[in-house]
Protein backbone atom coordinates (compact mmCIF):
# COMPACT_ATOMS: atom_id res chain seq x y z
CA UNK A 1 0.00 0.00 0.00
CA UNK A 2 1.36 3.36 -0.94
CA UNK A 3 1.22 5.86 1.85
CA UNK A 4 -1.14 8.82 2.11
CA UNK A 5 0.11 11.59 0.33
CA UNK A 6 -2.11 13.75 2.17
CA UNK A 7 -4.15 16.63 1.64
CA UNK A 8 -2.67 19.50 -0.72
CA UNK A 9 -2.31 21.96 1.86
CA UNK A 10 -0.24 19.14 3.88
CA UNK A 11 2.20 18.47 0.79
CA UNK A 12 5.35 19.89 1.00
CA UNK A 13 5.22 22.94 -2.27
CA UNK A 14 7.69 22.07 -4.62
CA UNK A 15 10.51 24.33 -5.16
CA UNK A 16 11.79 24.44 -8.98
CA UNK A 17 15.72 23.34 -8.84
CA UNK A 18 18.34 26.33 -8.97
CA UNK A 19 19.20 27.64 -12.39
CA UNK A 20 22.45 26.52 -13.46
CA UNK A 21 25.37 29.18 -14.47
CA UNK A 22 28.79 28.83 -15.77
CA UNK A 23 30.28 31.93 -13.87
CA UNK A 24 28.43 33.53 -11.00
CA UNK A 25 30.07 36.86 -10.21
CA UNK A 26 29.18 38.22 -6.91
CA UNK A 27 30.12 42.06 -6.82
CA UNK A 28 29.07 44.30 -9.77
CA UNK A 29 31.39 47.14 -8.66
CA UNK A 30 34.51 48.39 -10.96
CA UNK A 31 36.21 45.01 -10.41
CA UNK A 32 33.05 42.62 -10.64
CA UNK A 33 32.04 44.90 -13.40
CA UNK A 34 35.11 44.65 -15.28
CA UNK A 35 35.60 40.92 -14.91
CA UNK A 36 31.89 40.66 -16.44
CA UNK A 37 33.28 43.01 -19.30
CA UNK A 38 36.76 41.09 -19.86
CA UNK A 39 34.36 37.63 -20.12
CA UNK A 40 32.80 38.97 -23.36
CA UNK A 41 34.65 37.40 -25.50
CA UNK A 42 34.33 34.03 -23.98
CA UNK A 43 30.69 34.06 -23.40
CA UNK A 44 30.27 34.69 -27.95
CA UNK A 45 32.53 31.95 -28.16
CA UNK A 46 31.51 29.25 -25.86
CA UNK A 47 28.37 30.26 -24.92
CA UNK A 48 28.90 30.97 -21.17
CA UNK A 49 26.32 31.72 -19.13
CA UNK A 50 27.02 34.60 -16.16
CA UNK A 51 25.27 35.92 -13.81
CA UNK A 52 25.93 39.24 -11.72
CA UNK A 53 24.83 39.89 -8.47
CA UNK A 54 25.07 43.62 -7.01
CA UNK A 55 23.45 44.90 -4.17
CA UNK A 56 23.12 48.40 -5.54
CA UNK A 57 20.65 49.47 -7.57
CA UNK A 58 21.93 50.12 -11.55
CA UNK A 59 22.18 53.71 -12.98
CA UNK A 60 19.66 54.25 -15.48
CA UNK A 61 22.30 55.47 -17.98
CA UNK A 62 19.92 56.93 -20.23
CA UNK A 63 17.90 58.82 -17.84
CA UNK A 64 20.89 60.34 -15.60
CA UNK A 65 23.46 62.07 -18.15
CA UNK A 66 26.96 62.32 -16.55
CA UNK A 67 27.50 65.20 -14.49
CA UNK A 68 31.06 65.36 -13.54
CA UNK A 69 31.30 66.55 -9.20
CA UNK A 70 34.01 67.93 -7.68
CA UNK A 71 33.69 65.44 -4.71
CA UNK A 72 33.90 62.23 -7.01
CA UNK A 73 36.74 60.07 -5.91
CA UNK A 74 38.93 58.98 -8.71
CA UNK A 75 41.58 56.24 -9.09
CA UNK A 76 44.69 56.08 -10.06
CA UNK A 77 45.20 53.82 -13.22
CA UNK A 78 48.68 52.54 -14.58
CA UNK A 79 49.53 52.16 -17.81
CA UNK A 80 49.11 48.95 -17.53
CA UNK A 81 45.82 48.63 -16.80
CA UNK A 82 44.81 51.64 -19.63
CA UNK A 83 46.42 48.71 -22.06
CA UNK A 84 43.85 45.97 -20.51
CA UNK A 85 41.07 48.64 -20.97
CA UNK A 86 41.98 49.18 -24.71
CA UNK A 87 42.16 45.83 -25.53
CA UNK A 88 38.30 45.40 -23.71
CA UNK A 89 37.25 48.50 -26.39
CA UNK A 90 36.46 50.42 -23.10
CA UNK A 91 39.55 52.85 -22.74
CA UNK A 92 38.51 55.31 -25.40
CA UNK A 93 35.91 56.10 -23.56
CA UNK A 94 37.36 56.13 -19.89
CA UNK A 95 39.96 58.54 -21.16
CA UNK A 96 37.39 61.60 -22.26
CA UNK A 97 37.13 61.76 -18.03
CA UNK A 98 40.74 61.35 -17.06
CA UNK A 99 43.72 63.34 -16.53
CA UNK A 100 47.13 62.09 -17.11
CA UNK A 101 49.84 61.56 -14.71
CA UNK A 102 52.82 63.07 -16.58
CA UNK A 103 55.38 62.96 -13.78
CA UNK A 104 55.60 61.67 -10.37
CA UNK A 105 57.23 63.82 -7.72
CA UNK A 106 58.09 61.46 -4.35
CA UNK A 107 59.83 63.53 -1.36
CA UNK A 108 59.41 63.91 2.70
CA UNK A 109 59.37 67.25 4.56
CA UNK A 110 61.60 68.45 6.13
CA UNK A 111 64.18 66.38 4.45
CA UNK A 112 66.60 67.45 1.40
CA UNK A 113 66.04 64.45 -1.73
CA UNK A 114 63.03 63.73 -4.23
CA UNK A 115 62.72 61.37 -6.49
CA UNK A 116 61.19 62.72 -10.10
CA UNK A 117 59.52 59.95 -12.52
CA UNK A 118 59.41 61.52 -15.92
CA UNK A 119 56.67 60.14 -18.52
CA UNK A 120 59.12 61.06 -21.31
CA UNK A 121 62.45 59.45 -19.78
CA UNK A 122 60.32 56.40 -19.77
CA UNK A 123 59.01 57.15 -23.63
CA UNK A 124 55.64 57.27 -22.76
CA UNK A 125 53.03 59.94 -23.15
CA UNK A 126 51.47 59.58 -19.69
CA UNK A 127 53.03 57.70 -17.11
CA UNK A 128 48.84 56.44 -16.01
CA UNK A 129 45.84 58.35 -15.78
CA UNK A 130 43.68 59.55 -12.81
CA UNK A 131 39.32 58.28 -13.68
CA UNK A 132 36.47 59.28 -11.53
CA UNK A 133 35.46 56.20 -10.32
CA UNK A 134 31.88 57.04 -10.76
CA UNK A 135 33.10 57.59 -14.78
CA UNK A 136 34.75 53.98 -15.07
CA UNK A 137 31.81 52.64 -13.38
CA UNK A 138 29.55 54.24 -16.47
CA UNK A 139 31.66 53.12 -19.15
CA UNK A 140 31.96 49.98 -18.00
CA UNK A 141 27.92 49.69 -16.92
CA UNK A 142 27.29 51.23 -20.33
CA UNK A 143 29.48 47.48 -21.62
CA UNK A 144 27.77 45.79 -19.83
CA UNK A 145 24.28 46.40 -20.78
CA UNK A 146 25.09 45.28 -24.55
CA UNK A 147 26.46 41.60 -23.03
CA UNK A 148 24.01 38.61 -22.43
CA UNK A 149 24.34 38.55 -19.08
CA UNK A 150 21.33 37.62 -15.88
CA UNK A 151 21.70 40.87 -13.76
CA UNK A 152 20.14 40.37 -10.27
CA UNK A 153 20.40 43.57 -8.86
CA UNK A 154 19.45 44.72 -6.23
CA UNK A 155 20.02 41.38 -4.60
CA UNK A 156 22.43 39.94 -2.55
CA UNK A 157 23.36 36.23 -1.26
CA UNK A 158 21.61 35.35 1.19
CA UNK A 159 23.09 31.65 1.20
CA UNK A 160 26.09 30.17 -0.69
CA UNK A 161 27.15 26.30 0.17
CA UNK A 162 29.71 23.91 -1.72
CA UNK A 163 27.10 21.35 -4.11
CA UNK A 164 28.39 19.00 -6.65
CA UNK A 165 30.21 21.05 -9.54
CA UNK A 166 30.45 24.13 -8.00
CA UNK A 167 28.89 26.33 -5.59
CA UNK A 168 24.98 26.74 -5.31
CA UNK A 169 23.83 30.30 -4.24
CA UNK A 170 20.14 31.98 -2.80
CA UNK A 171 19.71 35.03 -3.27
CA UNK A 172 17.57 37.90 -1.94
CA UNK A 173 15.62 38.49 -4.87
CA UNK A 174 14.45 35.09 -4.40
CA UNK A 175 16.20 33.47 -7.20
CA UNK A 176 18.72 30.17 -7.02
CA UNK A 177 22.15 29.29 -8.76
CA UNK A 178 23.82 26.61 -9.29
CA UNK A 179 27.14 27.85 -10.70
CA UNK A 180 30.39 26.29 -11.85
CA UNK A 181 32.79 29.29 -10.69
CA UNK A 182 31.21 31.94 -8.23
CA UNK A 183 33.57 34.51 -7.73
CA UNK A 184 33.87 36.61 -5.04
CA UNK A 185 34.41 40.42 -6.07
CA UNK A 186 32.07 42.33 -3.48
CA UNK A 187 34.97 43.96 -1.54
CA UNK A 188 36.08 43.65 1.73
CA UNK A 189 33.13 43.54 4.20
CA UNK A 190 30.65 41.25 2.48
CA UNK A 191 30.86 38.45 5.22
CA UNK A 192 30.30 35.75 2.33
CA UNK A 193 34.45 34.84 2.59
CA UNK A 194 33.48 34.22 6.58
CA UNK A 195 30.56 32.06 5.40
CA UNK A 196 32.62 29.74 3.74
CA UNK A 197 35.24 29.28 6.25
CA UNK A 198 37.77 31.42 4.23
CA UNK A 199 40.28 33.09 6.96
CA UNK A 200 42.16 36.42 6.30
CA UNK A 201 45.73 37.72 7.53
CA UNK A 202 44.19 41.91 8.95
CA UNK A 203 47.13 43.52 9.98
CA UNK A 204 45.83 47.29 11.10
CA UNK A 205 47.98 50.30 10.11
CA UNK A 206 45.67 52.30 12.75
CA UNK A 207 45.87 55.01 10.34
CA UNK A 208 42.81 56.60 8.56
CA UNK A 209 43.05 58.48 4.77
CA UNK A 210 41.14 61.27 4.45
CA UNK A 211 39.78 61.93 0.99
CA UNK A 212 39.13 65.08 -0.59
CA UNK A 213 39.13 66.61 -3.96
CA UNK A 214 41.18 70.07 -3.69
CA UNK A 215 41.67 72.69 -6.14
CA UNK A 216 45.11 74.32 -6.66
CA UNK A 217 46.17 78.06 -7.62
CA UNK A 218 47.94 76.89 -10.50
CA UNK A 219 47.49 73.42 -13.33
CA UNK A 220 49.19 70.86 -11.99
CA UNK A 221 50.77 70.28 -14.98
CA UNK A 222 49.82 66.47 -14.58
CA UNK A 223 51.99 65.80 -11.66
CA UNK A 224 51.40 63.59 -8.55
CA UNK A 225 52.60 63.96 -5.44
CA UNK A 226 53.68 61.89 -2.65
CA UNK A 227 54.87 63.73 0.41
CA UNK A 228 56.05 61.87 3.11
CA UNK A 229 55.33 63.79 6.41
CA UNK A 230 55.94 63.26 10.59
CA UNK A 231 52.00 62.81 10.67
CA UNK A 232 51.66 60.52 7.08
CA UNK A 233 51.85 60.43 3.62
CA UNK A 234 49.81 62.89 1.70
CA UNK A 235 49.05 62.16 -2.06
CA UNK A 236 48.01 64.64 -4.70
CA UNK A 237 46.76 63.25 -7.90
CA UNK A 238 46.01 65.38 -10.77
CA UNK A 239 42.40 65.58 -11.89
CA UNK A 240 40.71 67.39 -14.94
CA UNK A 241 41.44 70.99 -14.41
CA UNK A 242 43.07 72.80 -11.97
CA UNK A 243 41.46 69.86 -9.54
CA UNK A 244 43.67 67.34 -7.25
CA UNK A 245 42.38 64.08 -5.33
CA UNK A 246 43.83 64.34 -2.03
CA UNK A 247 44.90 61.10 0.45
CA UNK A 248 45.55 62.43 3.45
CA UNK A 249 47.22 59.63 5.98
CA UNK A 250 46.14 60.31 9.44
CA UNK A 251 46.75 58.19 12.89
CA UNK A 252 43.47 56.54 13.68
CA UNK A 253 41.88 59.52 15.23
CA UNK A 254 43.01 62.25 14.40
CA UNK A 255 41.57 62.67 11.55
CA UNK A 256 38.04 63.20 13.03
CA UNK A 257 39.41 66.84 14.39
CA UNK A 258 40.08 68.21 10.50
CA UNK A 259 36.87 66.24 9.39
CA UNK A 260 34.97 69.03 11.29
CA UNK A 261 37.36 71.91 10.52
CA UNK A 262 35.82 74.78 8.39
CA UNK A 263 37.06 74.81 4.80
CA UNK A 264 39.35 77.67 5.44
CA UNK A 265 40.82 75.98 8.48
CA UNK A 266 41.24 72.51 7.02
CA UNK A 267 42.84 74.02 3.49
CA UNK A 268 45.75 76.31 5.94
CA UNK A 269 46.35 72.66 7.75
CA UNK A 270 46.76 71.29 4.50
CA UNK A 271 49.26 73.96 3.39
CA UNK A 272 51.03 73.78 6.33
CA UNK A 273 51.56 70.06 5.94
CA UNK A 274 51.98 69.23 2.17
CA UNK A 275 54.32 73.13 1.34
CA UNK A 276 53.56 75.32 -1.47
CA UNK A 277 55.40 73.06 -3.34
CA UNK A 278 51.71 72.41 -5.59
CA UNK A 279 50.76 76.11 -5.93
CA UNK A 280 47.87 77.32 -2.90
CA UNK A 281 45.10 75.60 -2.00
CA UNK A 282 41.89 77.20 -1.96
CA UNK A 283 38.93 75.07 -2.07
CA UNK A 284 37.95 71.53 -0.66
CA UNK A 285 35.41 69.63 -1.77
CA UNK A 286 33.39 67.00 0.93
CA UNK A 287 35.77 64.94 3.23
CA UNK A 288 35.76 61.60 3.87
CA UNK A 289 37.71 59.36 6.14
CA UNK A 290 38.65 55.72 5.57
CA UNK A 291 40.70 53.21 8.08
CA UNK A 292 43.40 51.08 6.71
CA UNK A 293 44.67 47.87 6.90
CA UNK A 294 46.58 45.14 4.98
CA UNK A 295 43.91 42.31 4.25
CA UNK A 296 45.33 39.74 2.28
CA UNK A 297 43.22 36.70 2.49
CA UNK A 298 44.43 32.94 3.14
CA UNK A 299 42.48 31.45 -0.10
CA UNK A 300 42.04 33.06 -2.92
CA UNK A 301 41.07 30.16 -4.92
CA UNK A 302 38.68 26.58 -4.63
CA UNK A 303 37.19 23.94 -6.59
CA UNK A 304 34.62 26.21 -7.80
CA UNK A 305 35.92 29.74 -6.19
CA UNK A 306 38.47 32.56 -7.40
CA UNK A 307 38.43 35.89 -4.82
CA UNK A 308 39.17 38.99 -6.85
CA UNK A 309 39.89 42.61 -5.80
CA UNK A 310 39.46 43.78 -2.21
CA UNK A 311 37.58 40.36 -0.92
CA UNK A 312 41.22 39.06 -1.52
CA UNK A 313 43.92 41.98 -1.07
CA UNK A 314 43.14 45.48 0.96
CA UNK A 315 46.30 47.80 0.49
CA UNK A 316 47.85 50.80 1.88
CA UNK A 317 46.79 53.58 -0.93
CA UNK A 318 50.45 55.22 -0.40
CA UNK A 319 51.69 53.43 -3.32
CA UNK A 320 48.08 53.85 -5.70
CA UNK A 321 48.47 49.80 -6.59
CA UNK A 322 44.72 48.62 -5.15
CA UNK A 323 42.62 47.98 -8.20
CA UNK A 324 45.63 48.23 -10.67
CA UNK A 325 46.44 44.83 -8.71
CA UNK A 326 42.93 43.86 -8.50
CA UNK A 327 42.65 44.36 -12.74
CA UNK A 328 45.65 42.32 -13.21
CA UNK A 329 43.88 39.58 -11.54
CA UNK A 330 41.11 39.50 -13.43
CA UNK A 331 42.85 39.66 -16.84
CA UNK A 332 44.70 36.47 -15.41
CA UNK A 333 41.34 35.23 -14.38
CA UNK A 334 39.98 35.22 -17.98
CA UNK A 335 43.30 34.20 -19.27
CA UNK A 336 43.13 30.59 -17.45
CA UNK A 337 39.74 30.49 -18.43
CA UNK A 338 40.35 30.47 -21.90
CA UNK A 339 43.18 28.03 -21.87
CA UNK A 340 40.63 26.02 -19.81
CA UNK A 341 38.05 26.19 -21.60
CA UNK A 342 39.82 25.39 -24.79
CA UNK A 343 40.73 22.06 -23.30
CA UNK A 344 37.69 21.23 -22.38
CA UNK A 345 37.50 22.11 -18.64
CA UNK A 346 34.29 23.52 -16.79
CA UNK A 347 34.87 27.26 -15.29
CA UNK A 348 35.37 25.75 -11.98
CA UNK A 349 37.95 23.74 -12.41
CA UNK A 350 40.48 23.01 -9.90
CA UNK A 351 43.48 22.81 -12.77
CA UNK A 352 42.21 25.59 -14.16
CA UNK A 353 41.80 27.52 -10.85
CA UNK A 354 45.71 26.34 -9.92
CA UNK A 355 46.75 27.76 -13.03
CA UNK A 356 45.29 31.17 -11.88
CA UNK A 357 46.63 30.92 -8.35
CA UNK A 358 50.00 30.48 -10.40
CA UNK A 359 49.58 33.23 -12.71
CA UNK A 360 48.64 35.62 -9.24
CA UNK A 361 50.94 34.69 -6.57
CA UNK A 362 54.26 36.82 -7.73
CA UNK A 363 52.72 39.82 -8.55
CA UNK A 364 50.53 39.72 -5.49
CA UNK A 365 53.06 39.41 -3.26
CA UNK A 366 55.56 41.59 -4.84
CA UNK A 367 52.93 44.48 -4.73
CA UNK A 368 52.14 43.58 -1.33
CA UNK A 369 55.44 43.87 -0.01
CA UNK A 370 56.36 46.89 -1.65
CA UNK A 371 53.23 48.71 -0.45
CA UNK A 372 53.55 47.38 3.30
CA UNK A 373 57.14 48.06 2.67
CA UNK A 374 56.88 51.85 2.11
CA UNK A 375 54.53 51.86 5.00
CA UNK A 376 56.44 50.72 7.44
CA UNK A 377 59.99 52.48 5.98
CA UNK A 378 58.46 56.29 6.29
CA UNK A 379 56.50 55.53 9.25
CA UNK A 380 59.65 55.12 11.85
CA UNK A 381 60.21 58.37 13.29
CA UNK A 382 63.96 58.44 13.18
CA UNK A 383 66.37 61.24 12.97
CA UNK A 384 69.43 58.18 11.34
CA UNK A 385 66.60 56.86 9.20
CA UNK A 386 65.09 60.17 8.19
CA UNK A 387 68.35 60.77 6.82
CA UNK A 388 68.90 57.51 4.92
CA UNK A 389 65.84 57.73 3.06
CA UNK A 390 66.39 61.22 2.22
CA UNK A 391 69.95 59.74 1.02
CA UNK A 392 67.75 56.93 -0.73
CA UNK A 393 65.48 59.37 -2.45
CA UNK A 394 68.59 61.35 -3.88
CA UNK A 395 70.34 58.49 -4.79
CA UNK A 396 67.26 56.70 -6.30
CA UNK A 397 66.97 60.09 -8.73
CA UNK A 398 70.51 59.94 -9.79
CA UNK A 399 70.27 55.92 -10.83
CA UNK A 400 68.38 55.70 -13.69
CA UNK A 401 67.99 52.48 -14.57
CA UNK A 402 67.08 51.86 -10.97
CA UNK A 403 64.23 54.50 -10.79
CA UNK A 404 63.25 53.54 -14.53
CA UNK A 405 62.91 49.76 -13.25
CA UNK A 406 60.45 50.79 -10.71
CA UNK A 407 58.77 52.94 -12.50
CA UNK A 408 58.04 50.56 -14.94
CA UNK A 409 56.94 48.26 -12.16
CA UNK A 410 54.76 50.58 -10.82
CA UNK A 411 52.91 51.52 -14.41
CA UNK A 412 51.76 47.77 -14.42
CA UNK A 413 54.56 46.92 -17.24
CA UNK A 414 56.40 44.42 -15.75
CA UNK A 415 55.92 41.65 -12.80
Amino acid sequence: MHPDPGTPSQQRPTQDPPTPVDIAIVGGGLVGASLACALAPLIERHGLTVAVIEAAPLLDLAAAPWQPSFDARASAISLGTSRHFTDLGLWAAMVEQAAAIRRIHVSERGRFGATRLESDELGVQALGHVVPNAWMGRVLHRRLAELPLAWHCPASVEAIAPAAGGHRLTLSDGARLQAGLTVLADGGRSGLKERLGIASDNRPYEQVALIASVETSRPHQGVAWERFTAQGPIALLPLKGQAMELVWTHAAGEERRRLALADGDFLAELQDAFGDRAGRFRRVGSRHAYPLSLVTARETTRPGLAVLGNAAHALHPVAGQGFNLALRGVMDLVAALEAGLAEGRPAGDPALLEDFEARREGDRRQVVHFSHGLVRLFGIDSELLGHARAAGLVGLNLAGPLRRGLARRAMGLER
